[in-house]
């Protein structure tokens, strides 16, 4: 199972939870997902990575059906892409919440349907049930892991009113936003 392997490989951060969906052998999974990871200290630990997709929402088998997540670049698309690309499966659908990213639109990268939304502030998740206007009532009773397999679903017959745009157009489409932290003072 695959993000199992990627458990194994250190790649999963600030992990939420990993957990197998009601359907055996798919999994699911919320937390960060590790696009560079970092270096080793003089004693062979890894430090802090150097870049994650924050927020990540992964549903998995042996290959990724749901990718939703945070970035905060629209220059982090090709390394995500380029780590991850190989286990997408054929024609996933996925959102990308991306701080720098001026408009709204959607792309297609190594056979992915990419949403990409800006998004300064705020956690994926969240923003995806509005994006994809579920309640938490859609979600009743269900594992954490069977959530990710509704949000999937619905996912899957998403049509975004957004245009359709190339990787260039996504890199050209930027602002100087960084990402807004709360927190203590």
């Amino acid at each position: 199972m695959l993000l199992q392997q990627y458990k194994d490989k250190g790649l999963f951060f600030n992990q939420n939870f990993l957990e197998e969906t009601s359907d055996a052998g798919v999994w699911g999974y919320r937390g960060d997902l590790i696009l560079v990871e970092g270096e080793k200290d003089d004693k062979g630990h890894a430090m802090p990575p150097e870049l994650v997709m924050r927020g990540a929402v992964l549903v998995a088998g042996e290959t990724i059906t749901l990718l939703v997540g945070g970035l905060d670049s629209v220059a982090d698309i090709p390394t995500l892409v380029d780590k991850y690309g190989s286990d997408f499966a054929p024609g996933l659908k996925g959102i990308l919440f991306i701080v720098d990213l001026k408009d709204p639109m959607k792309i297609e990268l190594g056979g992915a349907d990419l949403t990409l939304i800006p998004l300064v502030q705020g956690v994926p998740w969240n923003e995806a049930m509005e994006e994809l206007a579920l309640e938490k009532g859609d979600f009743k009773g269900q594992s954490p892991a069977d959530k990710l397999v509704t949000l999937a679903a619905e996912l899957a017959s998403y049509k975004p009113k957004y245009p359709a745009a190339s990787l260039d157009d996504a890199l050209a489409c930027t602002t100087d936003a960084k990402r807004e932290v709360w927190g203590a003072v």
